[in-house]
């Protein structure tokens, strides 16, 4: 409910307000702040034990965007390695992994001189490490390793711009990040195809110049 209305508010912003040339080609804003991965997953069934759970985790999230004129930029999505853990029914925590998803975006921006929707839709790349084992039933799970992913991403924000330079945003995104998950069970090689498709909800502070 809450992610439904958040979204439902960013999208009304955007369609109602009106266009105003605030913001000029070669523009440039830097953005910091809290980020959440809250993944909506759903994986093949795990030797008989259900799908895999992912829970949610938060970052300091960082965006750097670039206006290419007055309402088009692009915009680059980074933030501190986020890391989860991976679950399976009636059995609890079994492993924990860590990605950075880097995610670039095209964008157009709404809005009056201090209000600032905007709509975004792009690419993404998510990068798995330190995949790893908490509870290897007793040795019968080894070798874990999740495949890196590419998939499309699509966002909704509004900036309040608080002076010239200083702004706060926030913005939802979406992210298509699908992944191999290949371990091994009993030494059999296993590989369990995993839809994360996380949203990310950020609350940041903006510097433009």
């Amino acid at each position: 409910m809450m992610k439904q209305t958040l979204i439902s508010a960013l999208v009304l912003a955007s369609l109602s307000a009106p266009a105003f040339a605030a913001r000029e080609a070669g523009d440039f804003i830097v953005r910091a702040g809290w980020a959440q991965v809250s993944p909506d997953e759903s994986s093949e069934d795990v030797a008989g034990n259900g799908e895999f759970s992912v829970d949610s985790n938060s970052q300091l999230g960082l965006n750097f965007t670039y206006m290419l004129t007055d309402a088009w930029a692009v915009e680059v999505l980074a933030a501190t390695p986020f890391k989860h853990d991976v679950g399976l029914p009636g059995i609890g925590n079994i492993a924990e992994v860590t990605h950075l998803p880097p995610t670039v975006m095209a964008q157009y921006y709404f809005g009056s001189d201090k209000i600032r929707p905007y709509i975004g839709a792009g690419i993404n790349y998510t990068y798995f490490w330190d995949e790893e084992f908490t509870n290897d039933l007793d040795g019968a799970l080894t070798d874990l390793e999740l495949s890196d992913s590419w998939g499309l991403a699509a966002q909704v924000g509004i900036d309040y711009e608080l002076n010239d330079n200083w702004l706060i945003n926030a913005s939802i995104w979406y992210l298509d990040i699908q992944t191999d998950v290949d371990f091994k069970l009993g030494g059999d090689s296993v590989s369990i195809e995993t839809d994360i498709d996380p949203w990310v909800y950020m609350v940041s502070v903006g510097y433009k110049f």
